[in-house]
């Protein structure tokens, strides 16, 4: 049997923990209040379209893109406008936005909420855009990059290839997983949503070897779709890393200094934004609710959800069971790249894909020694870059020196700090430092 597809550099194991697995995607309730920010995605905030007082329903727009890399924001319940207020999101800082008393489930006239499958794509190119312009997607796979921005080609360039992620390394999240077996109809008629939109033929979707069954699922459904297949790759983190999966699965490498996919031929989407596109396009349903995996080893009732944007963190736990006694952190997202939360009245927002309760014991950090120059952490980081000094350059302000030695193309894996044997908090760091010289970076822009 040959070896399977993965990237060349770098990497590690994380055991996987995949406890919910194999359950289905459940509705959780509709919350009685939610706090949608206007800022879920990368690049500008969007512009508040409602004030206090207002009514909405689901679907109703309540805040507009402010600029070309920017996304719509839409009510995700129905109810009264009670405030434009700062609220804490998942990030631990505030953020404006748009909070509603929840009276009933009144939809938009204009959604459609049929569970039919509409495979027949009457959209052209243009008005495809168009439509992930106004429904607000945004890539679902934890960057929150603005879909319609990557659905347009630059001039001069060519998709020869569309990646679909199916990958969700990260440990114990699995609301990806599920959606593949749950909604793969609709995800290959999402695929060829985008194969038109890119004007490509070809696409493949990537999924590691440890989801057989959503292997052999898609494969099958793939059979009826021109131009999609499915790539089995083998286990290592971080491979639904964009650069990662794409070496993966075509052995083409996107240059570490500002390239981007499409540099190499390739775009690539996340199985959730490929649903979300379904549903906006096919569906005239904007991004309203996402699935979320709720898990951890304690925790009573593990599962992935579908549930309404801005709704509390609080009402995903309780639905899991609650809190178990031996908690000892809570984190949006996996163990690997996820953060803390500080309370549980922060909201789901769009990038929301796990919240992982972990147990007190595997809570607590060790006690940090010195670095050893052992370079396990420069063998196992994805993208060349050495951790330890950056490390030690964040922790002095060294900012120039620290963008030079590539802080920016630290992608923020984790790898690092995972097998770093003196315990040193790497990545904390790379985020001060990325933070940091991002800043800086952008003032010289500015003043440009």
């Amino acid at each position: 049997m040959p070896s399977l597809k993965t990237f060349s550099r770098g990497g590690v194991h994380p055991p996987e923990c995949k406890i919910s697995a194999k359950m289905n995607i459940e509705v959780l309730h509709v919350p009685q209040k939610v706090s949608i920010p206007i800022s879920q995605h990368l690049g500008a905030p969007s512009t508040p379209l409602v004030k206090r007082g207002d009514m909405v329903k689901v679907g109703t727009p309540v805040a507009k893109t402010s600029g070309f890399i920017s996304a719509n924001i839409h009510s995700s319940v129905s109810g009264k406008v009670a405030n434009i207020a700062e609220v804490v999101d998942t990030s631990g800082y505030p953020r404006k936005a748009v909070v509603i008393d929840v009276d009933g489930d009144e939809w938009e006239e204009s959604i459609d909420r049929g569970s039919d499958l509409k495979k027949d794509i009457s959209l052209s190119r243009d008005e495809i855009v168009q439509k992930v312009l106004e429904s607000g997607v945004v890539g679902l796979g934890g960057a929150t990059f603005p879909t319609h921005v990557k659905l347009m080609v630059p001039q001069g360039k060519k998709a020869e290839i569309l990646i679909i992620n199916g990958v969700e390394c990260e440990p114990y999240l699995t609301s990806d997983h599920r959606l593949m077996l749950e909604r793969g109809e609709e995800l290959m008629v999402g695929i060829h949503i985008i194969m038109i939109a890119l004007e490509s033929d070809k696409a493949i979707i990537g999924i590691e070897a440890n989801k057989p069954d959503a292997i052999k699922y898609l494969t099958g459904l793939a059979k009826d779709y021109p131009g999609v297949s499915v790539q089995t790759l083998k286990v290592k983190y971080p491979q639904g890393g964009e650069k990662q999966l794409i070496k993966a699965i075509t052995g083409r490498e996107v240059p570490n200094k500002g390239g981007l996919p499409i540099d190499v031929g390739t775009v690539v989407h996340n199985v959730g934004t490929v649903l979300a596109i379904y549903e906006a396009v096919q569906k005239n349903r904007p991004l309203v609710e996402r699935v979320v995996t709720i898990t951890g080893k304690s925790v009573k009732k593990p599962g992935n959800y579908m549930v309404r944007i801005g709704t509390p963190v609080q009402d995903l736990v309780e639905a899991a069971g609650g809190i178990p006694e031996n908690s000892g952190k809570i984190i949006s997202g996996g163990p690997m790249m996820g953060k803390t939360l500080t309370n549980l009245d922060v909201p789901v927002v769009k990038g929301t894909s796990g919240i992982l309760i972990i147990p007190l014991d595997e809570s607590k950090r060790k006690v940090e020694g010195n670095c050893i120059r052992c370079g396990k952490c420069v063998s196992v980081c994805p993208l060349g870059v050495e951790p330890h000094l950056l490390y030690a350059l964040s922790k002095r302000g060294d900012w120039e020196r620290a963008e030079k030695e590539d802080v920016m193309n630290c992608c923020e894996c984790g790898s690092c700090q995972y097998t770093c044997p003196a315990h040193l908090p790497l990545l904390d760091y790379l985020r001060v430092g990325k933070a940091e010289v991002g800043k800086q970076i952008r003032a010289r822009h500015n003043k440009k």
